[in-house]
């Protein structure tokens, strides 16, 4: 396909072409037209005036062939004078004696017959064609010779010739001007519009950066703005959608629940990443794929079709087994509507609701721990209490085992409660500890003092040991109540005649405090939930001791508060080992950001 620029120059090139070539036709035309009436008219002057001569001297009557001659050689024609009666008696080409009778020439029969004696004419007696112009000489009224002149029409071809030349390099010349000039005023024309059509294919490729140059303030100048103009609000245009696009793909991929566009024919158009962990599977590949053939859950499956016949809102609870894993989604399907009120698809959110689920079983089981917990002092105490208003406050022996009862009940009571304050205070975000400087070895053996008495009832030994720098970034109280829990835990689960081992260990990066203990052990099941409120591992010889479950919990609540790390590494029947690790990069932090800045 041609393109523009050359369709246009080579339309106005044939045109200007076509002009030329009929001008240059019709001015040779004129040019010959002129000459050979030029040529005509002085053959016709000459003829006259060598007649003239040849009447006023009367030659005819001396030596004609000799003025013939002269007269050829200063016209430079040739010369024929003719009698009346054909016979040739001047010839400037030839003898008169040689010549036929001229009586029948076409110059001379016109002459005869009173018309124009011109003529064109191949001469068979010099062999080229002439030019003739006759006239007749006269002697009054009659008629006593004729004059003929005779003019070779090679030079008159050749004059024609040199005439086309002319106008041939003439109308040439002007056609590489004017293809010249055409050239110019075309590329002025044709390269912003070119331009402007390099600019436009780059906009429809997406490449809104392409510009074109701005010309004059004609039309084409305006018709390049306009396209920079367009170009730059696409380009604006598109950013926008781009960064909206961004924005809404973020938000869709980490909008931590799951998402699904499902449209009218029933196939997947959208899946966000979310749906691969709640699924479990390769969600990538349901795009564009029938929901009931990738969707296994017969529920989901419920409320997609129940949206897609009502074109109403649905909502329902789910919940998804994996492999020994359940997890519960608050499902809600919605229907998207178009302007025109049609039905354009659905949309499916799932939000997960198993932390919501496990806090509502959590927040069920503290209520009955508790009520459990209170419960059994209570009955206690309103029990023997009505005995000894019954009568057996009469009765010294009983009276003082009762009230011992009594107190001992007030006692697990009183402890309970406080241990209750002191883990709803310890989780309130407006908890601060008291950071000062610990030293970890001096405040085991102030618990171990506290303790000995107990452990010494079971006689079981507690040793302590200290190696390298053991100072830490801590609030002390804090730190002697995570010992005194521990260890007192220890002692409550070590058989009489066991071993409790507190080993201090100071190294570079931390700050390792490790208690060990022989005693009936956890197992490993079990170990998970070792932190959880009134979770107990050997329930009655908790209560007999006057546990509470809380302690554990406490620990871990005051372990995290001082950013450090606790573990638990039990064997059934051999022992326990609670490994606290306190990293000093996170103690000078601790210091810096609490005590610091005093």
């Amino acid at each position: 396909m041609f393109k523009f620029r050359f369709r246009l120059m080579a339309s106005v090139m044939i045109t200007v072409l076509i002009v030329l070539a009929g001008l240059g036709i019709v001015i040779g035309q004129l040019f010959k037209s002129f000459h050979m009436e030029y040529l005509t008219e002085r053959l016709a002057n000459d003829a006259d005036l060598v007649s003239y001569l040849i009447e006023e001297d009367h030659l005819l009557d001396g030596d004609i062939q000799s003025f013939t001659k002269d007269v050829s050689n200063e016209l430079e024609v040739r010369v024929t004078i003719i009698r009346p009666d054909g016979n040739v008696i001047g010839e400037s080409e030839g003898s008169p004696g040689s010549m036929e009778n001229h009586s029948e020439r076409p110059e001379i029969r016109a002459i005869i017959d009173g018309e124009l004696g011109t003529e064109i004419r191949y001469s068979t007696t010099i062999g080229q064609e002439l030019l003739y112009h006759a006239v007749p000489i006269l002697e009054g009224e009659e008629v006593i010779g004729y004059v003929r002149l005779g003019l070779a029409t090679a030079n008159i071809h050749e004059m024609n010739r040199s005439i086309w030349m002319v106008l041939i390099i003439s109308f040439s010349l002007a056609a590489i001007v004017i293809f010249l000039i055409t050239l110019r005023i075309t590329s002025q024309m044709i390269r912003p519009i070119e331009n402007v059509t390099g600019v436009a294919n780059e906009l429809a490729k997406g490449n809104f950066k392409a510009r074109t140059l701005e010309g004059n303030q004609d039309e084409i100048g305006q018709l390049t703005k306009s396209v920079n103009v367009l170009a730059q609000n696409l380009d604006h245009i598109t950013k926008r959608h781009q960064l909206q696009k961004e924005r809404m793909e973020t938000l869709i991929e980490n909008m931590g629940s799951g998402l699904i566009l499902i449209n009218m024919r029933g196939d997947i158009s959208l899946i966000n990443k979310t749906c691969r962990d709640i699924f479990e599977e390769n969600t990538d590949t349901w795009d564009h794929q029938l929901y009931h053939e990738k969707i296994k859950h017969k529920e989901i499956i419920k409320i997609i079709q129940t949206v897609f016949l009502t074109e109403e809102k649905q909502r329902n609870q789910v919940t998804i087994v994996h492999q020994l894993e359940t997890k519960y989604y608050d499902v809600q399907g919605a229907p998207v509507i178009s302007y025109r009120g049609s039905l354009k698809g659905i949309a499916l959110v799932l939000h997960d609701i198993t932390e919501l689920k496990k806090l509502e079983q959590v927040r069920k089981d503290f209520v009955a721990n508790v009520s459990h917990e209170l419960k059994t002092p209570v009955t206690s105490i309103k029990g023997f209490s009505e005995t000894l208003l019954d009568g057996a406050m009469n009765d010294e022996a009983f009276r003082e085992k009762f009230l011992r009862i009594i107190w001992k009940e007030s006692e697990r009571l009183q402890g309970l409660i406080h241990d209750l304050l002191e883990l709803s205070k310890i989780e309130q975000n407006y908890f601060k500890l008291n950071i000062t400087k610990v030293n970890l070895t001096q405040a085991t053996e102030d618990v171990v003092d506290l303790l000995k008495k107990k452990a010494d009832q079971k006689d079981i030994s507690l040793n302590v040991q200290t190696e390298g720098h053991c100072e830490i970034a801590g609030d002390q109280e804090r730190i002697k109540q995570i010992a005194i829990n521990l260890i007192n835990n220890s002692i409550t689960y070590t058989p009489s005649g066991g071993k409790i081992d507190i080993i201090i260990n100071g190294k570079e990066d931390s700050v390792q405090w490790e208690i060990h203990d022989t005693g009936i052990g956890i197992s490993e099941k079990e170990i998970p939930r070792i932190f959880e409120r009134f979770y107990r591992v050997d329930r009655a010889r908790s209560r007999n001791s006057g546990g509470t479950g809380l302690g554990l919990a406490i620990v871990k609540h005051l372990v995290e508060a001082h950013d450090a790390k606790i573990q638990v590494e039990s064997v059934v029947g051999e022992g326990t080992s609670f490994i606290l690790t306190f990293s000093r990069e996170a103690n000078r932090g601790l210091w810096n950001a609490d005590y610091g800045k005093k």
